[in-house]
Order: structure tokens, then C-alpha cells, then sequence
């Protein structure tokens, strides 16, 4: 018989509860810091495309603040010679048109021209973006992209775009409400990292080994 010392007590269970909760507590907070520090930062190099991440668009066409904000930074980098070639993505949600033609007619309006403007328009979640895109990617011989959406956005949608064979940069639109109130900014990045835990495929994305980097 063991000693008193080595046999289980009561309250053994619920020690081992309260120790799983607070490392996956920890985890989820550690993510969650990693997904906000990610996402603030501009990474925007020389690449192949630019490309934008869709967000709503409100009755009457009319772009959601989140919306304007991505196409507004996407042509920012247009502007600064950081890809030739803008890609908008997003499908058609609640109200028409697509996501990718209402940031297109914002972009043209901003002084984009339209050749420089490619759609797709079937997209309606991260994973999409990145599989549908891919193939317009590769067509314009696309291997190095910055993606455009919300900060807490940035850090899945790189990985998503990984696993789609691309070298990924990021870029952030940080005048989206999303990001101006502390309050949404903590609840969708907390989101964002039980999403990425979720989806450990996702968040184990490395970049591939060959990509070669565009001529500046």
C-alpha cells in the first residue's frame, strides 16, 4: 500500500482542471498578443501584387468603414510603387455588388486605372480569399504578394496565403473602428486566436523555400 503522502487526494482532478485551464488560458492570451503585434506592423516590400481582403458592403453599394479603409491602404502602396498589379478579393454578401468590384470602383475613383485592378469575386471567408485567388496570382506570375486587411486579420490571412505556396507580406489598414476601439480590438483579436488554435494546419504555415524575390 502506497503511503499517505502518494495517494490520490479528492481534490487531485480538479487541480489537474485548474492547471489545463491555465495553460490553454495562457496560450490563447499569448496568441492573442502575438496576433495584435503582428498586425501592426507594415511589412510592405517590392512584390508581385498587392492584394485586398474584403469586408462589407452596406446597402446602396456604399463600402463599409473596413472596406474603404483596406482599399484605401492598397492604393496607398500602388501609389508608392510597391506592386503594379492590385487584387481584389470578396465575394457578394447582404447587399451587391462584390466586395472585390465596390473596392474597384473606390480604387478607380482614388486614381487606380482599371487595368491595374484584377477580381475576384466568389470569396467568403479567409480560406477562400487565398484558394481563389491563387490561381489569378499565378497567371500574373505571382510569387511575392502583400496582402491587405484589418490588424487582426493580418496574421491568419499569411498563413492562409502559405499554404497556397505564396511569399506573404502584410500591410495593415489601421483606420478601421476594429482597431480605433480598444474594445473591438480586443474581442476580434481574442477571436482570431481561437481560430488560429483551432486550426493548427493554419497556424503551422511556413513560407516556401523557393520563392525568389522581385527586382526592385
Amino acid at each position: 500500500m502506497p503511503p499517505a503522502s502518494l495517494r490520490s487526494r479528492p481534490g487531485r482532478l480538479r487541480r489537474l482542471f485548474v492547471v489545463s485551464v491555465g495553460v490553454a488560458t495562457c496560450g490563447v492570451f499569448g496568441l492573442a498578443f502575438w496576433v495584435d503585434r503582428f498586425g501592426q506592423r507594415e511589412r510592405a516590400e517590392s512584390s508581385d501584387a498587392v492584394v485586398v481582403l474584403g469586408a462589407r458592403v452596406l446597402a446602396g453599394g456604399v463600402p463599409s468603414g473596413a472596406l474603404r479603409a483596406r482599399t484605401e491602404q492598397a492604393v496607398a502602396l500602388y501609389q508608392r510603387g510597391v506592386a503594379s498589379r492590385l487584387v481584389f478579393s470578396g465575394g457578394v454578401g447582404v447587399h451587391p455588388p462584390s466586395e472585390a468590384r465596390a473596392m474597384l470602383a473606390l480604387a478607380t475613383r482614388l486614381g487606380v486605372p482599371p487595368e491595374a485592378c484584377v477580381l475576384e469575386e466568389e470569396s467568403h471567408s479567409t480560406d477562400d480569399n487565398a484558394r481563389l485567388t491563387s490561381a489569378l496570382l499565378r497567371e500574373l506570375g505571382a510569387k511575392r504578394v502583400v496582402v491587405v486587411s484589418d490588424p487582426y486579420h493580418l496574421l491568419r490571412a499569411r498563413q492562409y496565403f502559405r499554404l497556397n505556396g505564396f511569399e506573404v507580406l502584410t500591410s495593415p489598414a489601421l483606420q478601421t473602428e476594429r482597431n480605433l476601439s480598444w474594445v473591438d480590438r480586443c474581442y476580434w483579436t481574442m477571436r482570431e486566436a481561437l481560430a488560429l488554435l483551432l486550426h493548427p494546419r493554419v497556424l503551422l504555415a511556413r513560407a516556401p523555400a523557393d520563392v525568389t524575390t522581385p527586382a526592385p
